[in-house]
């Protein structure tokens, strides 16, 4: 007779919990997996999925005008915000099904309905209580908006995807990179745009020369960018229309149709009674686990963006796979969260991987710094304002690349493949031996040259070269 119903429980079918099923049935374990909502997930359902479908649909704009200083003529265009979106939900769908498929054909137990721990082995999906060797929390984070007057009026990146109609003026509040995208996404589409920050600059935890430059850029597109602020209320009048109250900004008040919050997400833990079980929690409930994913609870584990580590959903896949194999595979595997490359689809989007400037100094006292800015050859001829940012640190006694960064039209796709290099450890001669493409705005970090040694100190303005 066998102790548990199952090898493994998972709580959550987003990205870590549906890769963490499916390897730990590769392994041979019984699996079952619950999921209160779609399967899919954030990334999938309410996240990067459709936040890049609708980056893609902002970008037209810009297209169909650079188009005439390269002799097209476009003439009748028109946009269909609900078009875009019935769009959107028909690939949504299809995606979710294709995760469904993907759990089924891996004969992984699917259990649809809120789950929530009873013991260390237990857990209950509505009336039913199930049995587990080990138990998995892959629930992820939900967006977080503060409690001021009149909050119900404003909306999350979770509403902002399935909005009946493009808002004419928008307020998006946060800095972060969910705030930037959609403040790019609504402007691209035809809003007026004010994003309302309270920090000094966007992009907090950026290098700082990225965050410089991204708000110069998005300034150029007609994104109104508000630092040092906080929305402190939210009206809506008799005609519909919103007004916002904004301390610490020019005329305190803003009319809009649109509030989005982008604050921050917060680990989706309220309701599973972890802390009754004994899983220790940090400070914003997010579970907190060694670097196999193992909590405070020897049978519980937890990956993704419920452990508030870093929220990305490569890294949860990674971790998924790292705790299937650590209790299956006969292998212990941990997370490996070193030099993790990450995107901001903003426009124009942000490319990173490794050490920002300020973490460079802070970690080896002394690093040497390459930057430079230009005009990227698309736009000699489209005659748009707009400027790419490279930008990497060396460490300079092994000449080993630290970080590299950049802000520009494929800067995602770009960092991808840099990500290798500065993951293997190469240096920056090994980077100035290879060969350039030309004319990309990629070689240019094989061909940066004029170099400036920082020590100890913060820059008090970007260096272009």
């Amino acid at each position: 007779m066998k102790q548990f119903d199952y090898d493994l429980f998972v709580i959550g079918a987003g990205s870590g919990g549906v890769r963490a099923s499916r390897i730990a049935r590769g392994f041979g374990a019984s699996v079952a997996i619950a999921e209160n909502h779609r399967i899919g997930g954030t990334c999938v359902i309410r996240g990067c999925v459709p936040k890049k479908l609708l980056v893609y649909a902002a970008h037209f704009a810009e297209d169909f005008e650079d188009a005439r200083g390269f002799g097209w003529t476009l003439d009748g265009k028109t946009f269909s915000w609900p078009a875009l979106i019935d769009a959107k939900n028909r690939e949504i769908e299809r995606l979710s099904k294709v995760y469904a498929g993907l759990l089924a054909n891996s004969g992984v137990d699917v259990f649809l309905g809120a789950a929530r721990l009873v013991d260390a082995h237990t857990v209950a999906v509505g009336e039913r209580e199930l049995t587990a060797r080990y138990l998995l929390v892959a629930t992820g984070a939900w967006p977080h908006k503060p409690a001021i007057p009149g909050i119900e009026h404003a909306i999350t990146s979770n509403e902002a995807f399935e909005l009946e109609t493009l808002p004419r003026r928008v307020l998006v509040v946060g800095g972060g990179y969910v705030a930037v995208e959609f403040a790019g996404i609504f402007r691209g589409l035809g809003s007026e745009v004010t994003l309302s920050y309270r920090g000094p600059q966007i992009l907090r935890g950026f290098d700082d020369d990225v965050r410089r430059h991204l708000h110069d850029e998005m300034g150029k597109k007609g994104t109104r960018i508000l630092l040092n602020s906080n929305v402190v209320r939210i009206d809506r009048g008799s005609d519909g229309a919103l007004e916002v109250a904004v301390s610490g900004a020019p005329g305190g008040k803003y009319g809009c149709d649109a509030v989005l919050y982008a604050t921050g997400r917060v680990p989706n833990t309220g309701q599973l009674g972890l802390a009754a079980a004994g899983v220790e929690l940090d400070e914003e409930g997010g579970v907190i686990v060694d670097e196999y994913g193992q909590s405070s609870v020897p049978s519980i584990f937890a990956v993704g963006d419920v452990t508030n580590r870093i929220a990305l959903t490569p890294v949860a896949i990674r971790e998924g796979t790292a705790v299937a194999t650590t209790l299956f595979g006969g292998t212990r595997i941990p997370a490996d969260h070193d030099n993790v490359p990450s995107a901001v689809f903003s426009q124009p989007p942000v490319g990173t991987v490794g050490l920002t400037e300020a973490q460079a100094v802070a970690k080896f006292g002394e690093v040497e710094v390459y930057v430079t800015a230009f005009k990227p050859l698309r736009h000699t001829l489209s005659g748009r304002d707009e400027r790419t940012l490279v930008k990497l640190m060396v460490e300079p006694v092994e000449q080993r690349v630290l970080g590299c960064h950049m802000v520009g039209a494929d800067a995602p796709e770009i960092i991808q493949g840099i990500a290798i290099a500065v993951k293997a450890g190469l240096t920056k001669a090994q980077f100035d031996a290879t060969i350039g493409i030309h004319p990309t705005a990629a070689e240019e970090f094989v061909t940066l040259r004029d170099k400036k040694v920082v020590q100890g100190v913060e820059k008090s303005a970007p260096r272009f070269v």
